[in-house]
């Protein structure tokens, strides 16, 4: 069994002031496989002071060396790559697929960043006078359990490169990944109290960073509920907030796309992560007049679908996080059953000879209306909706009948066509025949799925703060 029994505090591994145990559970059999002390208020506080501290001289510091501690940190993570495979696949049960196709991205959130300074001007004239952007200050950083690693990296890469110091706090579910982030980090040797990581519980260690007046912006990427609470506290001290929440992508084939490729495409990606992705594509959105034909070339994907334990490399779909999450997933299949769904693929209960995980079955409901509780809340599991439409104009009014507005995706073989769909959707980003990546892109999005953008330089300039001086 592991044993998690310290923070990283101003350059140095700390035993925490919270006594607090949160067990570790492999989500492929729950049982247990580890225990971190969960840091408390007092923790915070002083990993807080010690982020103040070091953006007196950090903030200060040059593009030069900015750069230089992008690289340092690129290479200390990528030294770790197979080990963060490794615990990735037993704590959150990730697939190999998955976890593998990830990490060897994790360069990518440091080269872009450097990439961004190597051209971006911090002083700026307009008329006589000067315009400078600085570091906004101390960065509360609070990270999901389902893209632990990849939203540190991206988050603290963004915050080096615009000269602010940071104190994370990453899912107490992700402690052991943390631990070896905590690790490379260290290993950089960057200097004492830029980097701070306190793993707490949110209504704890995320609740001090939120309402602590040193802190002077939050970013965040979780679940819209906790968005809201995090929004809601924030603005008492004026914090400054990114919040990258949650999401019911539409992904609309129209009527000239190849459905042998995209049906297959879509539910591929539809099952991403296990499906326990913000960006799944879950609402398909369909001419109602191949809606038979789609609805066949689903059907056998999703019986072909491989759910299985995560380590193996032919596994699909991987066991849900939590007993807490597959209940939950589960509930949703019985909501879409109770609302009239048409269950083409999966359904209740966990596949056969993987009773003892949290493994779900790759679920497809047809027919479905976007009214209904499965079209528009957010289910992160692997549960798909087939939404028939009979026009162009009809497919753009449901993707934008939905609160959320994080992600969509179009498929067609005229490329001008999608690109005068995707003009009228309300989604922070939208891809075109297929699934994309592009960290200088600008993430994040419309309505309830957020406030704000990541990477690139959109992401950069939520860091900074312009300041104007006339003369």
């Amino acid at each position: 069994m592991k044993t998690v029994n310290k923070i990283y505090i101003d350059g140095e591994f700390v035993t925490p002031h919270g006594t607090e145990i949160f067990n570790l559970i492999n989500p492929s059999n729950n049982q247990k496989i580890g225990e971190v002390t969960l840091a408390d208020e007092t923790d915070t506080k002083n990993a807080i002071a010690a982020a103040k501290e070091a953006f007196k001289t950090f903030s200060k510091s040059t593009v030069a060396e900015r750069i230089d501690y992008l690289t340092k940190l690129k290479n200390a993570v990528e030294k770790r790559q197979q080990d963060l495979i490794d615990i990735m696949i037993e704590e959150y049960g990730g697939t190999h697929q998955f976890v593998t196709m990830s990490n060897k991205h994790t360069g990518a959130w440091f080269d872009s960043m450097i990439e961004v300074l190597q051209k971006y001007e911090f002083d700026r004239t307009i008329n006589s006078s000067l315009v400078k952007l600085q570091p906004v200050g101390v960065v509360g950083i609070i990270t999901p359990w389902n893209a632990s690693n990849s939203s540190v990296c991206s988050k603290v890469a963004t915050a080096i490169a615009a000269g602010c110091t940071v104190v994370i706090k990453p899912s107490e579910m992700s402690a052991l990944q943390t631990q070896v982030l905590m690790e490379a980090f260290h290993d950089a040797g960057l200097p004492k109290g830029i980097i701070n990581f306190v793993t707490g519980l949110g209504n704890v260690v995320g609740t001090e960073l939120t309402g602590n007046p040193d802190v002077s912006k939050i970013s965040f990427t979780g679940s819209t509920a906790v968005g809201k609470l995090i929004a809601k506290t924030a603005v008492d001290t004026m914090k400054r907030v990114t919040l990258e929440l949650g999401g019911k992508s539409p992904n609309i084939i129209l009527e000239d796309a190849n459905l042998e490729t995209a049906i297959p495409t879509a539910v591929y990606g539809a099952y991403m992560n296990s499906a326990q992705a913000c960006i799944a594509p879950t609402r398909l959105l369909v001419q109602e007049n191949k809606l038979e034909e789609v609805n066949a070339i689903a059907k056998t994907v999703a019986e072909n679908m491989v759910v299985g334990l995560p380590q193996n490399e032919n596994t699909n779909i991987g066991p849900m996080v939590s007993v807490k999450q597959f209940d939950r997933v589960q509930n949703y299949i019985k909501i879409g059953l109770e609302e009239g769904a048409t269950l083409l693929a999966g359904g209740e209960g966990k596949p056969e000879g993987l009773e003892d995980g949290n493994f779900v079955k790759a679920t497809i409901f047809t027919n479905v209306n976007n009214k209904m509780r499965i079209a528009q809340e957010e289910i992160f599991g692997p549960v798909l909706s087939i939404i028939p439409y009979k026009t162009e104009e009809e497919a753009i009014e449901i993707a934008n009948d939905s609160p959320y507005g994080l992600a969509a995706y179009i498929s067609s073989a005229d490329e001008d066509r999608a690109m005068r769909v995707a003009s009228q959707i309300d989604a922070g980003r939208i891809c075109i025949n297929g699934f994309s990546h592009d960290p200088l892109v600008p993430f994040g999005g419309f309505k309830q799925s957020g406030i704000g953008r990541e990477y690139g330089v959109y992401g950069l300039e939520a860091y900074l703060e312009p300041k104007a001086i006339l003369r």
